[in-house]
């Protein structure tokens, strides 16, 4: 079976493709059409051409340098730190008897203070917990703020009775102790007091965390056992140097400058008048 096909028919676009018809130029004589004359000089700088392809390779240079020097210079995101709200609201360690929260304490100052706090619960029947923090916002001391942990993680008087908080502040060196009336009648006063004001806040100026937490610890156990105190570190005031020179350094440095200037004054004026005059008597 044959199918004959007319010439026209061959000639006929197929269906679903539509080519478009040529588009009319419009000439308004039979030499000048209406093209744009392209002014001189002018460059085209789409990147289709020599002067557009440099171009554009050096905005994208551009570009990339820009975003890796920002991503050089944006400061890191700081790490997620707990504040003194989560603190309080954690309640009390289980097993640790610890919470560093201002990250200032070594594991191995951890390990002792949990092993000297464990065995004085298993054989006096009193809990020491220690806390660190890095600054307060809530409370105005670390006084009002080891009330404010005592009273949040032992809410009644007989939960609390035995309890002992003893709290440092990195940012404000400065600590506190507080605690229930069977753990203040254990202690005494007088090592209270004085821990207060000596293991923590001295070694606290000195940023000697560790040994302010773990030498605590240790004379807070020695009081409830009934040892002799092992006493606390002594306050050593430094004495600052000033960056200022003294009136009697001042006047020794000003004779030293005047000796040394008019020395140089002599030998500019001496030295060439002796060559010149050396000159002139060989003449």
């Amino acid at each position: 079976m044959e199918t004959l096909l007319s010439p026209s028919a061959l000639l006929t676009p197929l269906r679903g493709s539509k080519k478009p018809p040529p588009a009319a130029v419009s000439c308004k004589s039979t030499v000048s059409c209406s093209l744009k004359k392209q002014t001189p000089g002018a460059v085209d700088w789409r990147g289709d051409g020599d002067n557009g392809s440099w171009a554009s390779f050096l905005h994208h240079g551009l570009a990339a340098a820009a975003l890796s020097l920002a991503l050089t210079l944006s400061p890191a995101p700081a790490p997620a730190v707990a504040s003194e709200y989560d603190v309080l609201n954690d309640g009390p360690p289980a097993d640790t008897y610890v919470v560093d929260d201002a990250g200032v304490l070594s594991r191995v100052t951890k390990s002792d203070v949990k092993r000297l706090a464990r065995d004085l619960e298993a054989r006096k029947n009193i809990r020491i917990n220690f806390v660190t923090v890095r600054k307060l916002t809530s409370k105005a001391d670390a006084f009002e703020y080891a009330d404010q942990v005592l009273e949040k993680w032992y809410p009644t008087v007989e939960d609390g009775s035995n309890k002992g908080i003893v709290v440092l502040v990195t940012s404000q060196k400065e600590g506190a102790i507080t605690g229930g009336p069977d753990f203040v009648k254990a202690v005494g006063d007088a090592i209270l007091d004085a821990t207060v004001s000596e293991n923590l806040p001295v070694l606290a100026t000195d940023e000697k965390y560790n040994e302010a937490i773990y030498s605590t610890a240790q004379r807070l156990v020695a009081a409830i056992d009934g040892l002799p105190d092992p006493g606390g570190p002594a306050f050593q005031e430094s004495k600052r140097e000033s960056n200022y020179k003294s009136k009697q350094e001042t006047e020794e440095k000003r004779g030293q400058f005047t000796l040394v200037v008019g020395g140089l004054l002599v030998i500019a004026f001496v030295v060439p008048m002796a060559q010149y005059y050396a000159y002139i008597s060989k003449k």
